[in-house]
């Protein structure tokens, strides 16, 4: 079982509980469920549904994130594990212009890399060699944050019922 979404009072998406937190929430009255998944929980003398998306039933104040932490799990959330350069399966991280270079190690200058990509562009600037970029890297929306510290990672198989409380997840 993946988790579920936990939801503010507000509906704002928080962060990925797991199954089992979630039905604590649920139980002890801290949490409402929204949307339930087609499993079930059996015990002697409840029978419940799997929750998939429950909201607190009171608002919890969260300091302000100015921006998502950079790290190799978001990268490749945020470039859905493709190489940007010829679209293969990522495996590493490329910094677009080298560090050796000057290149930060920031959200525009990070990209998930295939190997042979990698290997090919070594530490040289794109106009030295014969890659292009497929997309230009931005930081990311929150909610692609919580993709990224959920369980599975990966935006093409987030369960499509969080896709209404999360946003788009590609812009």
């Amino acid at each position: 079982m993946a988790g579920a979404l936990l939801l503010n009072a507000s509906n704002e998406a928080l962060c990925v509980v797991s199954t089992r937190r979630a039905l604590i929430l649920v139980l002890k009255d801290k949490a409402e469920m929204v949307v339930e998944s087609s499993q079930r929980f059996h015990s002697e003398r409840i029978d419940i549904a799997v929750p998939s998306v429950i909201r607190l039933l009171h608002y919890v104040r969260v300091p302000y994130r100015s921006t998502i932490p950079l790290s190799r799990r978001s990268i490749f959330a945020r470039d859905q594990a493709a190489c940007q350069y010829c679209g293969r399966a990522a495996e590493n991280i490329d910094h677009v212009v080298p560090k050796s270079r000057g290149g930060r190690h920031t959200w525009d200058n990070v990209v998930a890399c295939c190997r042979p990509c990698n290997a090919r562009k070594k530490d040289r600037l794109l106009s030295e060699c014969d890659l292009r970029l497929r997309c230009l890297p931005i930081a990311p929306k929150p909610s692609l944050w919580l993709v990224a510290t959920s369980r599975n990672g990966d935006p093409a198989r987030v369960d499509p019922t969080w896709r209404t409380f999360l946003g788009a997840l590609s812009d």
